[in-house]
C-alpha cells in the first residue's frame, strides 16, 4: 500500500506518492507527471512498478504551485495544464526530480526515471543532468533540448498518430540520440498510455510498458 512522502526542494515542498515492493527491491524509479498533474492514473503506475519489483515515487510537481493541484483531462484542462507548466519551469521539475532522486538513494539501490509528455521532457533532462537511466514518453517539450548528451541509457516511446510529434521530431531525436531506444506505435495518438482516459490505445500501451520494464531491469538491477 503505498503512502505520501513530503519532499522538501529547493523550489518549495511538495508531496510524493511512495509504493514499495514486496521483497527485495531491483532498482527504484522516479515518476514525472504530465501537464494534467497527480492524476490516480500515476498511483496506479507506481504500483505496476512496485508490482515488477521497483520502488516507485512520483512527486505531485504541481504541489509548487498550489497544494493538489490536478487539470481535467479535456481542452479546459489542457489549456490550464501548459499554462501551469510554463509558469513551473523545467529547472524546478529537476530539482524537485533531483530530490526524489536524493531520497530514493537512501534505500541503496540504482534509480532512474519514466516520464510521460511534460514528463517525458523531465526525463530527458533527467538523464541529460542528474545521469539518470530514463525512459521518455509522448514529449512534445523535447526539441530545444535534443543536442544536451546522453549520460545514461535512454528510451523513447511515440505514437504514429500523434499530431504533436510529427515524423520529422521523431527523426530528430534519433538523429540527436543516435545511441537511444526509440518505438513508435502505429496505432497510438499522444497519451496512449493514459488509462483509461481516450486515447488510451492498450495493445501499444502494453508493448511500450513491456519495454519499458526491460530497460528499467536491465539499467537498474
Amino acid at each position: 500500500m503505498g503512502e505520501w512522502q513530503p519532499l522538501y526542494t529547493a523550489c518549495g515542498s511538495v508531496q510524493a506518492w511512495l509504493e514499495q515492493p514486496e521483497g527485495d527491491p531491483r532498482g527504484a524509479v522516479v515518476v514525472a507527471h504530465e501537464i494534467y498533474g497527480m492524476l490516480p492514473h500515476y498511483q496506479t503506475l507506481c504500483q505496476r512498478l512496485a508490482q515488477a519489483g521497483f520502488i516507485a515515487m512520483a512527486p505531485a510537481y504541481f504541489d509548487l504551485i498550489e497544494p493538489g493541484l490536478v487539470f481535467a483531462t479535456d481542452l479546459a484542462g489542457s489549456n490550464r495544464g501548459r499554462a501551469t507548466v510554463d509558469r513551473l519551469g523545467l529547472d524546478c521539475a529537476i530539482d524537485t526530480t533531483e530530490t526524489a532522486l536524493d531520497m530514493l538513494n537512501g534505500f541503496g539501490h540504482p534509480v532512474g526515471v519514466v516520464g510521460f509528455s511534460w514528463g517525458g521532457t523531465v526525463a530527458l533532462l533527467a538523464n541529460t543532468r542528474l545521469g539518470l537511466p530514463a525512459v521518455s514518453y509522448y514529449a512534445t517539450r523535447n526539441l530545444p533540448f535534443l543536442d544536451e548528451p546522453a549520460c545514461a541509457p535512454l528510451m523513447f516511446h511515440f505514437g504514429a498518430l500523434d499530431p504533436a510529434i510529427p515524423a520529422e521530431a521523431i527523426a530528430q531525436h534519433r538523429q540527436k540520440q543516435p545511441q537511444s531506444q526509440v518505438f513508435v506505435y502505429e496505432d497510438a495518438d499522444h497519451a496512449f498510455n493514459r488509462d483509461p482516459d481516450p486515447p488510451f490505445e492498450p495493445a501499444s500501451a502494453a508493448l511500450a510498458w513491456q519495454r519499458s520494464l526491460a530497460f528499467l531491469t536491465e539499467h537498474l538491477s
